[in-house]
């Protein structure tokens, strides 16, 4: 049996597939799988590790503007188009499974006109335009929220929750103090911008890094593809604020350590969050990700930042309050874990029995 996942460009389309794959191997232990990704996105190294080969194929990005780069990304759609056969052809996968993401478009079509199962995945509040495009073509639809079933066909949609990759529940705090060198004695904050990492936050927590010399240690994960002038020069300022431009292993043990999370407000992060029950400040970008936040921040879910009217002071006072206030961290964490229930693994393989048998 062979898995072919596809999707990229950020984490988000990545993470719950990850997590779908160890649900699939430990069930099938003979099965394989192989990835479709980008040339520039950060999920290789991820993919590899779990012993799949990677391929990469022309994408295009879809817009909902009229732009130029639309006709060059409409040449780019055909050349996906042409690869996809191409490695479907060779490969012969028994089902594909994507979460989202431009790369998967060309891919599930071409598995449809071959007779491949297919599934896909949503996560966001806002169904993605690629999830749009490929939902026709589909096999099976699931979903992360119960309200984003409705936004699908009913007879092949489910709620499915969202999956949750392993590793993160085995986490440790001793590991973490070790591996990050930090003080016993103080709060520890966790920031993300996300799997490509965020100029915005990494600005942000920059500024607020020198209102919370004694209030807080800092974990942050800056991305690699962002530039590090800035957070590098914090860091010689700054005792407790140190920086990682990219985690692998050591992502389950800095949300294992952290009393604080500090994140951009993809749905794979935002799920995390809620898996592990870690109070929360996200600060989305603005567009879908103000959507995932919405619903969250009217339950009192989360604390939310706009980055558009905040600056570094008011995002210190924001932490400062709640890491004061060890009631209110505790109520964010419980709250945004019974909102957000993750996958489970029976539902998991349930939804694949019906794509291969």
């Amino acid at each position: 049996m062979k898995v072919l996942f596809s999707g990229g460009g950020t984490l988000g389309p990545v993470t719950p597939l990850l997590a779908i794959w160890d649900v699939l191997h430990d069930a099938h232990p003979k099965a394989t799988a192989v990835w479709v990704g980008t040339n520039t996105g950060p999920e290789k190294s991820l993919v590899e590790q779990k012993g799949m080969l990677f391929f990469t194929i022309p994408s295009g990005k879809f817009r909902r503007y009229i732009s130029l780069m639309n006709i060059v990304d409409s040449i780019k759609v055909v050349g996906g188009f042409f690869a996809s056969l191409r490695l479907l052809l060779d490969e012969r996968p028994d089902v594909c499974i994507s979460a989202g993401g431009f790369t998967s478009v060309p891919v599930h079509v071409v598995a449809w006109l071959l007779g491949i199962p297919t599934w896909i995945h949503q996560q966001d509040v806002g169904v993605s335009l690629s999830n749009r495009v490929l939902s026709p073509f589909a096999t099976q639809i699931t979903t992360a929220l119960e309200v984003s079933v409705s936004q699908f066909s009913k007879k092949k949609t489910l709620w499915l929750g969202n999956p949750i990759r392993r590793d993160l529940f085995h986490g440790s705090k001793a590991r973490a103090m070790k591996i990050f060198h930090l003080d016993p004695t103080l709060p520890i904050i966790f920031v993300t911008g996300g799997g490509t990492g965020s100029q915005r936050v990494n600005q942000l927590v920059v500024e607020a890094v020198q209102h919370l010399k004694t209030h807080a240690q800092v974990i942050h994960l800056t991305g690699r593809d962002r530039p590090q002038e800035l957070v590098m020069r914090a860091v010689t300022h700054f005792d407790n604020y140190q920086i990682h431009q990219f985690f692998s292993d050591e992502m389950k043990d800095a949300y294992a350590v952290a009393d604080l999370v500090i994140s951009r407000a993809g749905f794979g992060t935002i799920s995390e969050i809620a898996a592990l029950g870690k109070p929360a400040i996200l600060i989305p970008k603005p567009g879908h990700q103000e959507q995932n936040v919405r619903f969250l921040a009217k339950a009192h879910a989360v604390v939310v930042v706009d980055e558009r009217t905040a600056d570094g002071n008011y995002l210190a006072k924001k932490i400062r309050e709640l890491l004061s206030n060890k009631s209110d961290m505790v109520r964010l964490g419980e709250t945004i874990a019974l909102l957000l229930p993750r996958a489970k693994d029976g539902d998991i393989l349930k939804v694949f029995g019906t794509l291969v048998t």
